[in-house]
């Protein structure tokens, strides 16, 4: 989905929580995102294009957290949302379709990023409206924040990847078990 390629954009050092890498600063990775996406916008960010962006991630990063809290989005992130969708107008076309006789495309009135931007937060806006708020998620691990809607069936999910992350917690619980359990044997006329 494109926002929460958008939302995961920024890269956190998921095994030691030290470092991050913004993937909106990688020409490689906007232009994969773009083509991915069918967005027009140029495969270069200006300082202002980028920090706009980042603005944007930031936002909808909160909402997140704060759905995933429990909490209701407030008047003002409301009003923020709104206020970057009113930046991409779109014309709609009908054009033949694909399974059926036609599909309904849009296209921005305004290309480049600021259309690209209102698109990502139109995507976002989707998905609160029509999507199962419960099911929305961050990584359990410490180190990782990465972003996801969780749609097993009884929403279990904690992880981002299981053969990532959750390998990685799965080996932290095993050894601070069995440090534990030393600690404990060793007893206190033991220790140095």
């Amino acid at each position: 989905m494109l926002w929460d390629d958008f939302i995961n954009s920024e890269w956190p050092d998921w095994k030691k929580g030290e470092r991050s890498e913004d993937k909106l600063e990688s020409d490689a990775w906007l232009q994969r995102f773009i083509t991915d996406h069918s967005l027009l916008a140029p495969p270069l960010l200006t300082d202002e294009e980028l920090k706009s962006l980042r603005q944007l991630r930031a936002l909808m990063l909160h909402c997140v957290q704060r759905i995933v809290g429990g909490q209701s989005l407030s008047e003002e992130e409301l009003t923020q949302l709104n206020a970057w969708l009113s930046r991409g107008p779109v014309i709609r076309r009908l054009v033949p379709g694909t399974g059926k006789p036609f599909a309904l495309s849009s296209s921005p009135v305004n290309p480049g990023w600021e259309g690209a931007a209102a698109e990502i937060a139109a995507s976002f806006a989707t998905a609160l409206a029509e999507r199962d708020l419960s099911r929305f998620s961050i990584c359990s691990n410490p180190n990782c924040r990465w972003v996801y809607y969780d749609s097993t069936r009884n929403r279990s999910k904690r992880y981002c990847e299981d053969k990532t992350c959750g390998n990685l917690m799965k080996v932290r619980r095993f050894r601070a078990k069995h440090a534990s359990a030393a600690s404990e044997k060793q007893g206190p006329a033991d220790k140095p």
